[in-house]
């Protein structure tokens, strides 16, 4: 009979805790490099490899479309594709608060099992610690990651006349994490676009060499994730408002709470720069999968307006899209 709650002695290292990591982590996520449960894993490696790390407290833990557990394989997965690779390997580090009811924890491990056999990625080694009630706000997760390198990409190739495509409509995680929080009592019917996007975007790299570089639009959303491309490659982006893909809901939510959905925080998303002699077969093979079928080319990376990303609207009129100051909606991933 499991505990009803974790308790301090479940990080002490001692019986608790390797009762906890038998009777939860091993039994959903195991396999022969995890089973050997020693310090580190041996992997077998050839050739280059892609390494990225990353930490999710997100609150609530639970929102429509996802969890913290999906958000922390998802996330990482979708970091070493970014950077040219195919995952294979995660590691999994939780730290949990006194208190923390079981069944939450063995709910959010589900999500990490699910999510890690959706991506074909193995979790291969881990770590837990147990901070006093009021230390953290229930679970802290870190994933790091890695991954063959499938094609090196860099912002060293883009060129002006590339074309710029985003995978599919924005805006959904934030708003579906920003509506699930009890103090809002908001229902939008929006879910979160978590998702791990390896078995879409891989196979394209593989495929096509058009595709020069990548970024997924988290934190600060598209319009950060463009001027961070526009900044770092010193030219500009130039992005046509009728073009960019925002769904109904995710439009009206948006207006009602006063926040740009250019600005809002995506978890399924990927903002590629591709050879303009490449962009059409790259966005066919990208509608052909249910998790990229409303992938758009939303604009250009032009010689103009050099470190600017500006918008051509609606209206007709332009507008620049500026770097925020700081983050609109916290703790979303």
């Amino acid at each position: 009979m499991p505990p009803l709650k974790i308790t301090l002695a479940h990080g002490s290292g001692a019986r608790s805790m390797h009762q906890l990591i038998d009777d939860v982590f091993l039994r959903k996520l195991g396999n022969p490099i995890l089973e050997e449960l020693a310090d580190g894993a041996t992997l077998d490696y050839r050739g280059k490899i892609v390494f990225s790390t990353d930490s999710f407290v997100v609150h609530p833990l639970f929102f429509p479309g996802a969890d913290i557990g999906k958000l922390a394989v998802c996330g990482t997965v979708n970091d070493l594709v970014m950077a040219g690779g195919e995952p294979q390997y995660l590691s999994l580090a939780f730290i949990i608060e006194e208190g923390l009811k079981f069944a939450i924890l063995e709910k959010i491990v589900d999500s990490v099992a699910s999510a890690a056999r959706y991506a074909g990625v193995a979790v291969v080694t881990g770590d837990i610690k147990v901070v006093e009630n009021g230390a953290c706000d229930k679970v802290f997760i870190n994933t790091s990651g890695v991954g063959r390198l499938a094609r090196r990409l860099s912002l060293e190739s883009v060129r002006p006349g590339d074309k710029v495509i985003v995978s599919g409509d924005i805006g959904r995680h934030g708003l579906a994490v920003l509506a699930k929080r009890k103090e809002l009592g908001l229902d939008f019917n929006i879910k979160s676009d978590c998702a791990a996007l390896n078995k879409v975007l891989v196979p394209i790299l593989k495929k096509t060499s058009g595709i020069r570089f990548m970024r997924d639009p988290t934190r600060g959303g598209l319009a950060v994730t463009l001027n961070e491309i526009s900044a770092a490659s010193g030219l500009g982006i130039t992005i046509e408002e009728k073009e960019i893909p925002v769904s109904r809901n995710v439009e009206a939510a948006a207006e009602l709470l006063g926040i740009d959905p250019l600005y809002i925080a995506n978890e399924g998303r990927a903002v590629l720069v591709v050879a303009a002699t490449d962009a059409m077969e790259v966005l066919a093979l990208l509608r052909k999968h249910e998790l990229t079928g409303k992938a758009s080319i939303i604009g250009e990376i032009s010689m103009r307006h050099k470190g600017m990303v500006v918008l051509n609207t609606r209206a007709g009129g332009w507008r620049i899209i500026e770097m925020p100051s700081g983050e609109q909606l916290p703790r979303i991933c």
